[in-house]
């Protein structure tokens, strides 16, 4: 099966770069497109689109895998089966769009993280960065090829995948040579502000025009 999902076109002229949106469980495409606007001025020539996840999700929505409960290791089967789907949703888009992966952004909320962090540190596009909001690194694989930049953000009022989540995935991902900046934002939930949104635009407009390491030891704050 292929995947599909809602678009944002370029403000203006071709596609310049690609950001590929992965939403979180029980949600859709429709929801995690609603972010790019929010990105969409730093990135004028990006073209966002949001893949709904392969499983209907009990009740409602789209699930990557099914998740019975928060556990990195459990999960990491999940993503290892979707990323197949995802990877293949990616190449296509950049071959419609005659784009490289050095022009590819992995953007995941939640579930959606947990994706984006697999298929763009462990499978076979690299993209220029990736951002997670509100979820967490699956796995102790080792990460592989050309290492992109990583930015994550967590609410520390978040009780769907705790804050803590974000200090292990960081930790994770120094450790394996990924250069990593990470944001907790005060009082918020599970789910992404515009604190978030705001980091994240800028970092991907740095990614883009190649001014951020593609890897190192260290990871920092970002407030």
């Amino acid at each position: 099966m292929a995947l599909s999902g809602p678009r944002l076109e370029p403000l203006r002229g071709p596609a310049t770069h690609l950001v590929v949106l992965c939403h979180g469980y029980g949600a859709d495409g429709k929801d995690l497109i609603e972010v790019a606007p929010h990105l969409q001025s730093a990135l004028p020539g990006a073209v966002f689109v949001a893949p709904n996840a392969p499983q209907p999700c009990p009740g409602a929505g789209y699930q990557w895998f099914p998740i019975s409960r928060i556990d990195p290791h459990e999960m990491h089967k999940g993503v290892e089966g979707a990323t197949g789907l995802l990877d293949a949703f990616v190449q296509a888009e950049l071959a419609r769009l005659a784009l490289t992966p050095d022009r590819l952004a992995l953007v995941g909320f939640s579930q959606g993280t947990m994706m984006a962090l697999h298929a763009g540190l462990r499978g076979p596009i690299k993209p220029a960065a990736i951002v997670g909001f509100s979820g967490l690194l699956t796995g102790t694989a080792p990460f592989v090829g050309n290492i992109p930049p990583v930015l994550l953000t967590h609410g520390d009022a978040d009780s769907v995948i705790p804050p803590e989540a974000l200090f292990m995935t960081a930790g994770a991902l120094g450790a394996g040579g990924v250069r990593v900046q990470w944001h907790v934002s005060q009082g918020l939930g599970h789910g992404i502000d515009e604190t978030a949104l705001a980091l994240a635009s800028g970092f991907l407009a740095l990614a883009f025009g190649g001014r951020l390491a593609p890897s190192g030891e260290a990871c920092c704050t970002l407030r």
